[in-house]
């Protein structure tokens, strides 16, 4: 090969799905059917060159500092000084120009939204729509119409035309968060336009073109999943030209200061508290904690406290006062012996407290243990445990 360097593009009038997987396995920056769009073609090309000479560029430069990546992309919306989030900056930094698709991983609660919304601010998109999607919350049913719109009579309920979130997110960015929850029929539907950049509106057989870049987030194994045959492999491929994965809280223990005192500033404002602060002391034992539900659990404790202490120097025993159940110093997780309960078992016994806690509410249920409310409906479908779905 005269230029090992250049990136490569995939283009073939008898495409297959094996191909085109193994085509990207194989480093294929991106694969395309003909006949092709134009716009589409020269876009994919643009985005490959762009990220080529990036990797090169970022191969030869030093690790910048988070001073010099917030002048060179404001990321003031992102606190932290870890040098596993730098490098996560540096890579978003690098790739928002282009159209590259983005795959945001990471535990509940690590900021993937803060990430997506980070990349389309510094995108050539920034004027344009962002669109977030949770896909966890939408049933198969609802999948084709929330997506791609329907036409007033599409189906019985359809009394009037609704603009699908791809068509709002035309020329922008759609987010499309918790994708690892969407079931293997709807995976189907979105290949389709990721693939084609084409839809069609129910009740409508017109094709639609759409021009987004799409940027999708997760807390699954995805590989796992693709291995289990529970996410298709080509959308695997489609989405994750770049990946990106945020550290647990916990794996960066040093920026929970820096997250309480940010947190701490806003809530002054926010309850007219002027003198509000944490002692050190108090800081020093945040740093301690496991934080399994990561920033979020960290922002909803620190406003607990300050809701409930009367105290402007907010210490230890305020905090202690407001902890969550679950939310432990490190080394003190109490767990039942091995072999003593499966998985499942323990799962359900979770399930079942966290029910009895927050007296059956399914949002307060989800959010204490760190899932969506359609991941949540599963389980308790799974467990046969009664639950009311208008809730």
């Amino acid at each position: 090969m005269i230029k090992p360097e250049l990136p490569v593009i995939l283009m073939t009038g008898w495409g297959s799905i094996a191909l085109a997987v193994e085509g990207m396995k194989c480093g294929a920056a991106n694969f395309i059917h003909k006949p092709w769009d134009n716009d589409h073609l020269l876009q994919s090309v643009h985005t490959a060159l762009t990220l080529s000479h990036s990797e090169e560029k970022a191969g030869r430069d030093t690790s910048p500092s988070r001073k010099q990546l917030d002048t060179q992309y404001g990321f003031s919306s992102i606190i932290g000084e870890d040098p596993a989030l730098l490098t996560v900056l540096k890579t978003i930094g690098r790739v928002s120009a282009t159209d590259a698709s983005v795959l945001i991983t990471g535990e509940s609660g690590t900021g993937k939204e803060l990430i997506a919304e980070a990349i389309h601010r510094n995108s050539l998109r920034r004027q344009k729509p962002f669109v977030k999607v949770n896909l966890g919350g939408i049933s198969s049913s609802l999948f084709e119409s929330e997506m791609f719109g329907h036409k007033r009579g599409a189906f019985t309920d359809a009394k009037a035309d609704r603009i699908g979130r791809f068509e709002m997110a035309h020329k922008g960015t759609i987010f499309l968060d918790e994708i690892g929850d969407l079931d293997m029929s709807s995976q189907v539907k979105l290949l389709r336009v990721l693939q084609d950049r084409t839809y069609e509106v129910l009740g409508d057989s017109r094709s639609r073109s759409v021009d987004v870049r799409v940027i999708c987030a997760t807390n699954r194994d995805l590989p796992a999943m693709v291995a289990e045959n529970k996410f298709r492999e080509d959308l695997f491929y489609r989405i994750n030209l770049i990946t990106v994965k945020l550290p647990a809280l916990r794996e960066r223990s040093d920026d929970i200061p820096l997250l309480a005192n940010h947190y701490i500033s806003h809530l002054k404002t926010v309850y007219q508290r002027d003198g509000l602060t944490i002692s050190r002391k108090a800081l020093h034992w945040l740093k301690g904690l496991p934080f399994p539900g990561n920033i979020r659990e960290l922002r909803n404790l620190v406003e607990r406290t300050v809701l409930v202490s009367e105290n402007n120097t907010l210490e230890v025993a305020d905090f202690e006062q407001q902890m969550h159940a679950g939310a432990k110093p490190v080394g003190k997780v109490s767990l039942p012996a091995v072999g003593t309960m499966t998985l499942d078992e323990i799962e359900l016994a979770m399930i079942r407290q966290a029910l009895e806690v927050h007296n059956h509410n399914i949002s307060k249920v989800a959010k204490a243990l760190g899932l969506t409310r359609g991941v949540l409906y599963r389980r308790l479908d799974k467990y046969n445990i009664p639950y009311d779905p208008k809730e």
